[in-house]
């Protein structure tokens, strides 16, 4: 098994969750099977950068950071994911929707 390691020094769990249950996430990066997603090989793809999913629940790990457990509906994948490899759709800025222009009602056809 490869060693854990602590990327960075923040202790995300000081701070409240970033995504709360049931929001819409897109994922930001590619996840493939490290051995923890059970009836699937090591290496198995899980989870595309750009798939869409919501959040079902809500952990900690090594108590430093939240893990959000993602469904992705498409693949019917649940996978265990950090912050930084997702970004809402539920809740972007004000800025970004209306750089999107037109194209925020295909992000609402998503669901």
């Amino acid at each position: 098994m490869a060693d854990i390691a602590r990327d960075d020094d923040t202790i995300e769990i000081a701070l409240p969750p970033r995504f709360q249950m049931g929001e819409r996430v897109i994922s930001r990066s590619v996840v493939r099977n490290d051995g923890t997603y059970g009836g699937k090989d090591i290496g198995a793809l899980l989870v595309n950068r750009g798939d869409v999913g919501f959040v079902r629940s809500i952990g900690t790990f090594l108590q430093q950071f939240y893990i959000y457990a993602v469904e992705f509906p498409e693949t019917g994948h649940q996978v265990g994911m950090r912050a930084k490899e997702l970004c809402t759709l539920d809740n972007l800025p004000e800025e970004v929707l209306a750089q999107l222009g037109e194209r925020v009602e295909q992000l609402e056809n998503l669901r």
